[in-house]
């Protein structure tokens, strides 16, 4: 009889899977499914929360912000600064020779065509993250007008370009564009 079950042994064995076959596909399955269970939550809490998530996007009426004067709002956590800019001071802006700048944006390039009194810019100082001064009224502006970092002393004109100190690029403008003439949407 021993030879009877070594031929139905070699004939299973020839057929298809054998039990230490199966045995080790279903222990890596396993495995893999173990892993996946493990990983997921960590990569899952690399995303935004539910609160930064509703902050997207944000409608801000500008209508009663008359010319020459900022001010301050926030976006996904951050100030922003919005700017309304008086005729002199995008004469100012557009005077400068963009070729002399740190980081060289003319003002066209930093708001929006037809809406260049508009200067909407993050309030992060890209130095090191500190807000500026020089959106509120009575605050220090700077040597050249616009906005300075108290942190460590970076001033920036008044289209929020780097003009002196350890900031390397200019105030960075997000993503907006013009609901009508008085609402603007950012993100």
């Amino acid at each position: 009889m021993a030879t009877v079950e070594t031929a139905d042994t070699a004939v299973a064995e020839e057929s298809g899977v054998r039990r230490r076959d199966f045995i080790n596909i279903a222990a890596v399955s396993f495995a893999g499914a173990g892993a996946v269970a493990t990983v997921f939550p960590l990569v899952n809490q690399m995303n935004p929360s539910a609160d930064v998530l509703a902050l997207a996007s944000i409608e801000v009426d500008i209508s009663a912000i008359e010319a020459g004067q900022a001010i301050k709002t926030s976006w996904r956590k951050q100030p922003i600064f919005i700017r309304n800019l008086t005729a002199e001071e995008i004469t100012e802006a557009n005077a400068v020779d963009v070729a002399e700048l740190r980081d060289p944006e003319t003002l066209a390039e930093r708001t929006t065509a037809g809406k260049e009194n508009w200067l909407i810019t993050l309030g992060v100082c890209t130095h090191l993250g500190c807000v500026p001064l020089g959106a509120a009224q009575g605050e220090i502006k700077g040597e050249f007008g616009g906005y300075f970092c108290p942190c460590h002393g970076s001033h920036y004109d008044t289209a929020a370009r780097i003009r002196k100190g350890p900031a390397p690029a200019n105030l960075e403008v997000p993503e907006h564009e013009f609901l009508s003439d008085t609402v603007v949407k950012i993100g």
